[in-house]
């Protein structure tokens, strides 16, 4: 039977999207400033497909504007270039999100690298990248990416002050693993990112008070990888077949086995899951009011 404290990511996402929305009617009534997100799909894959509605869905409950575009699977890169140029250009549009991956003929970085950096809500263009390495603040604020500050807002709210814990990071992607570990490198924690070929995985995790898994192999971390009373934070997210056939979700954790030695743990499904969509309204105000000359509202 588990024993960690589970960490409700659904219920944290909730309750981000209704401050979201609140701030969202604040900044109307005050400044007649409604944020706009344009999502950008090219194809219609079943799995982006059902993404893209719940993110057009999440952004009209908050309140916000809600740009769809939807291209054929066909297009070519100059056609989206072009489109990403209008969305530039569009004053009712604060934040921009090309659904990745994209079809093979079309070069995702040059897609990334043209949205504007001041619209890059997914936080993915290499000038927020960079600032958030170096630290950005101010004007320089990075748009930061919405997985990783997804799992920067549970661990503050499952643990509050983060200073002088050892955070061991499984995974380097651009995505997770690298943002995830200069936002708690900020948060004053000591940081190891290991990955696939880190020599003697298990003892280096076994070491975190704080564990994040973000490698998208199902069920990689085992128990016994787990320091007893970290704090787990799963990002993984993979299919796998039931024994008795269909499909179910896990992490790239265990879970009974970890949740019986961590103090506590991100399920899978109901995790880090929700709090990408609500980071991702969180990112679509924080720009909005950077483009008004606003203060963003605390969320």
């Amino acid at each position: 039977m588990a024993q960690a404290r589970i960490i409700d990511g659904k219920a944290f996402a909730e309750g981000l999207r209704d401050r979201i929305g609140t701030a969202v009617g604040q900044l109307t009534a005050d400044h007649g400033l409604v944020p706009g997100l344009a999502v950008v799909l090219v194809g219609e894959g079943p799995a982006s497909a059902v993404y893209v509605r719940n993110k057009a869905r999440q952004t009209a409950e908050a309140g916000m504007a809600s740009f769809k575009e939807v291209l054929p699977a066909s297009t070519g890169q100059a056609e989206l270039l072009d489109l990403i140029a209008r969305l530039n250009a569009d004053p009712k549009v604060h934040g921009i999100l090309v659904q990745l991956p994209l079809p093979p003929q079309i070069d995702p970085e040059a897609v990334l690298d043209a949205i504007d950096p001041a619209k890059d809500v997914d936080g993915f263009h290499v000038i927020n990248a960079g600032r958030l390495a170096t630290g950005g603040s101010g004007a320089r604020a990075p748009l930061v990416p919405c997985t990783p500050l997804g799992c920067q807002m549970l661990l503050r709210d499952a643990l509050g002050d983060l200073t002088g814990l050892h955070a061991v990071v499984v995974g380097r992607s651009n995505i997770v693993g690298k943002p995830m570990a200069q936002l708690l490198l900020q948060d004053n924690c000591t940081v190891t990112v290991a990955h696939s070929r880190t020599r003697d995985l298990p003892a280096v995790c076994r070491g975190a008070d704080i564990l994040i898994a973000a490698v998208g192999r199902p069920e990689m971390v085992e128990g016994d990888w787990v320091k007893p009373g970290a704090t787990v934070i799963d990002v993984g997210i993979n299919r796998i077949d039931k024994p008795e056939g269909g499909t179910r979700l896990v992490g790239d954790v265990a879970f009974e086995a970890a949740a019986a030695v961590a103090g506590a743990i991100t399920p899978v499904p109901g995790g880090v899951g929700p709090m990408t969509i609500a980071c991702l309204l969180r990112n679509s105000v924080t720009a909005a009011c950077r483009q008004a000359g606003l203060p963003a509202p605390e969320m």
